[in-house]
């Protein structure tokens, strides 16, 4: 497989004393320079739900130094949703989850800008919601939104990182609109039996996903290393197993399968993907 990287399209700020203070440590990485601190600075994320999944890659995107975060994920704070959902705090129960994701996430990192929308992610709102963001998290508990999520991230060229959790499994894997596979490829049909709130949750489970989730999104917009392409991460930790599965397009997708895989698909926002 050929390697694919990132290439600067526009300007990229640059760090003050702080933020090099605080991502000195990631910047100890080998081959992690600055120029990929400041092209991650430079990157918005959208977040499709701030629960188990997506608020545990919130936090670390924050801490790694995104420049800004988008959070779409409707509903109040219950006492239920406190043992996953890390960007929460106890006092707040009751309270619109999006504000007090805003406050943690502010008081991680006060250097990275935060937009809230108190909203599921819909057909009315995707385009608003995509706006200016160069990855997308992909965290909603349904497949409707999911699907939603990646049908407009095809047609605008934008990342996705795909991921979900059920007891104590779970799998992920990356969307790059002209490159992999999008979700409908792997999942064509909804699973009839899902309910939305019907599935088992232990914290810790949900929140090594929500952590791989952003390592792979800090490659995806730094360019640093390799993200996981055209495979599926499988992993079951009750018996602390992980595997990893190719994954082919649909050449009949209704959603990916007019564009050419032949050329690398240039994504909207700060950077290209060149293979």
């Amino acid at each position: 497989m050929e390697s694919c990287v990132l290439e600067t399209k526009e300007f990229v700020p640059e760090l003050n004393p702080i933020e090099l203070e605080r991502c000195r440590r990631q910047m100890m990485l080998p081959d992690f320079t600055l120029e990929h601190q400041k092209k991650l600075k430079a990157s918005t994320a959208f977040i499709a739900g701030i629960g188990g999944l997506g608020g545990t890659a919130a936090i670390y995107l924050a801490a790694a130094g995104i420049g800004k975060m988008v959070f779409a994920h409707y509903g109040n704070l219950t006492i239920s949703n406190m043992n996953r959902q890390i960007l929460m705090k106890h006092d707040w129960i009751g309270k619109s989850r999006v504000m007090q994701g805003k406050k943690t996430i502010e008081e991680i990192n006060p250097d990275v800008e935060v937009d809230i929308y108190d909203e599921r992610t819909s057909e009315d709102n995707i385009d608003k919601l995509l706006s200016g963001v160069q990855i997308a998290i992909s965290a909603r508990p349904n497949f409707h939104e999911r699907r939603i999520l990646n049908n407009a991230c095809v047609r605008h060229g934008i990342p996705m990182i795909e991921a979900a959790m059920n007891g104590m499994e779970g799998y992920l894997f990356n969307i790059i609109p002209g490159i992999t596979p999008c979700l409908n490829c792997l999942y064509p049909e909804d699973n009839p039996e899902w309910e939305e709130l019907g599935f088992p949750v232990l914290g810790a489970v949900s929140g090594m996903l929500g952590c791989i989730m952003s390592i792979e999104a800090i490659k995806i917009l730094t360019g640093y290393k390799e993200p996981m392409l055209n495979k599926l991460l499988y992993f079951d930790t009750g018996r602390m197993e992980f595997k990893e599965f190719m994954a082919y397009k649909r050449e009949d997708c209704d959603i990916c399968s007019h564009l050419s895989f032949s050329e690398p698909q240039i994504l909207r926002g700060l950077y290209d993907y060149t293979c």
